[in-house]
């Protein structure tokens, strides 16, 4: 299963149980990347692997409803998306790809897929299964930020502000119930009217939280107050990874491993805004260079598997561009590209996954897609 679906499992646990002010927002506008159209994916010639994973995605892992969470079909009917469910994570994936490349035509009808599919009374549903027509009562936070960041980059890439009424539409309910006494929670649950006690730190999405459409006053609390948290997380300057998510109840943090894909989207999170720790960015480089970097490890940074996914890579990729580090970028699509599969005929021609077992998941292949692109 992608690694990023985990990020929900505790979260859903949960669930199954139970006047504007004038001032400047704490970062200013030449701290955001937002919108980096001129990153180094334009420069690199992956003109060919990028449209054979296009392709891929939208010809074979995308059907009616959106872009199927694995190739490979099953019941639908776990604790977390598998098979042909389709995830809003995945839309906010693939509208970004599209406002990056300048594809106003695709954008605009994954947009109005994706609000068939995902819109509900409080926001956009994380996940629909088709198989059981069920659109699930909870969001998530990393999601929607992903779809108000690329209603944002279209918006600026097309020149145009057609999008500006449904950014402030799905950023007001994304406030409204995910902000609980100023703070970001990972979910809100429409079924039980409820937020989680704790918030996964790579769900902290500074950049994005500029979109909001709140008072400065309010959004500089929040940037402010999550930024304290994210960067609370840091674990040492040996293992320059983060903890995992932080309890507002316990106020503590709380990890049962560090997962990679985690740390990594909260390192680029940072380095969005100009925040990154340099420890952190040389110890990815090494890793990246070395081709050493793992799945899994313990807080100490000793690593638990020995798992190279397409995900991780596409992660340090997009590091590499927002931190203008071009040597980090190419290495690490390189070693992207070594998982792509190229067999002409194949189902899988283009895509990312095992070939042999006939998987593939949409977080590894749009993470992939996008990275090209960053």
């Amino acid at each position: 299963m992608s690694m990023k679906r985990n990020l929900l499992l505790i979260p859903l646990a949960f669930v199954m149980i139970l006047s504007a002010c004038e001032a400047l927002p704490v970062f200013g506008k030449e701290k955001l990347a937002r919108n980096p159209i001129s990153g180094y994916g334009q420069l690199v010639p992956v003109t060919e692997q990028r449209n054979a994973l296009q392709h891929f995605i939208t010809e074979t892992l995308t059907g009616p409803h959106g872009t199927y969470t694995n190739l490979q079909e099953t019941d639908q009917n776990s604790e977390v998306a598998t098979g042909h469910e389709v995830l809003s994570e995945s839309a906010g994936l693939l509208m970004r790809y599209y406002a990056l490349t300048g594809q106003k035509d695709k954008f605009d009808a994954q947009w109005q897929l994706a609000k068939r599919t995902f819109d509900a009374p409080t926001g956009l549903s994380y996940r629909y299964s088709p198989k059981l027509n069920k659109k699930f009562t909870v969001n998530a936070t990393v999601d929607d930020f992903r779809i108000l960041r690329a209603l944002d980059e279209a918006g600026e890439a097309f020149q145009t502000d057609a999008y500006k009424k449904d950014l402030a539409y799905y950023g007001d309910k994304l406030y409204t119930y995910n902000v609980s006494e100023s703070r970001l929670r990972d979910f809100y649950d429409e079924t039980y009217a409820m937020t989680n006690s704790f918030i996964t730190l790579c769900y902290i999405d500074v950049a994005s939280m500029e979109l909001l459409p709140v008072s400065n006053r309010k959004k500089r609390a929040l940037e402010t107050d999550m930024l304290g948290i994210m960067q609370g997380g840091y674990l040492s300057d040996s293992f320059p990874f983060y903890q995992t998510r932080y309890d507002f109840k316990l106020k503590a943090y709380q990890s049962e491993q560090i997962n990679s894909v985690e740390s990594l989207l909260t390192i680029l999170n940072l380095a969005e805004i100009g925040e990154a720790k340099p420890t952190s960015l040389q110890w990815i480089k090494a890793q990246v260079t070395a081709g050493t970097l793992v799945g899994a490890y313990d807080r100490n940074g000793k690593p638990l598997n020995d798992v190279r996914s397409t995900a991780i890579y596409a992660i340090t990729a997009m590091i590499g561009s927002v931190t203008q580090d071009k040597q980090l970028y190419n290495e690490s699509i390189t070693k992207m590209n070594a998982f792509q599969n190229h067999t002409q005929g194949s189902p899988m021609n283009g895509g990312f996954g095992d070939e042999l077992a006939q998987q593939a998941y949409s977080f590894d292949n749009a993470m992939a897609l996008l990275a090209y692109v960053y």
